[in-house]
């Protein structure tokens, strides 16, 4: 199985954003990841930290298990690009073309792609940055 491109100037051509039509949401919660409904709670990611565990899922689907403890209303670029994880560079190249922009990020890499969160509201001037870096405007 390939283990993903490793190459910027190549990733940053081919990485086809595409913008996922759902808000998302962060939340934490400290009941143990073996009690939650995962089959209902459809989370993206699932990270865990000393305070509890992070999840990242959609806004309804968090509203509808009453969880109001949720942040960062956003919405999910994906990446097409099949990236390698250990890529020097990509994610600083992204997250600094952005933050030019004014747009805060959050990145979750996966095994074959990355994902970038964007605040709700922000995800068209996202697109606009990422096809741009594309086309090799920075």
């Amino acid at each position: 199985m390939s283990q993903g491109e490793t190459n910027i100037p190549t990733l940053l051509s081919a990485m086809d954003p595409m913008l996922d039509p759902e808000t998302y949401v962060f939340l934490t919660t400290t009941t143990p990841l073996n009690s939650l409904p995962l089959h209902t709670l459809q989370p993206q990611m699932i990270f865990q930290e000393s305070e509890g565990l992070t999840l990242i899922t959609t806004k309804a689907i968090a509203e509808t298990h009453n969880y109001d403890n949720y942040t960062f209303p956003c919405r999910k670029i994906s990446l097409k690009v099949h990236s390698s994880l250990e890529a020097v560079g990509l994610i600083a190249t992204i997250s600094t073309n952005l933050a030019a922009d004014g747009i805060s990020t959050n990145v979750v890499s996966g095994f074959f792609h990355d994902h970038v969160f964007v605040p709700e509201g922000r995800e068209g001037d996202a697109m606009r940055v990422l096809v741009g870096m594309m086309h090799g405007e920075s």
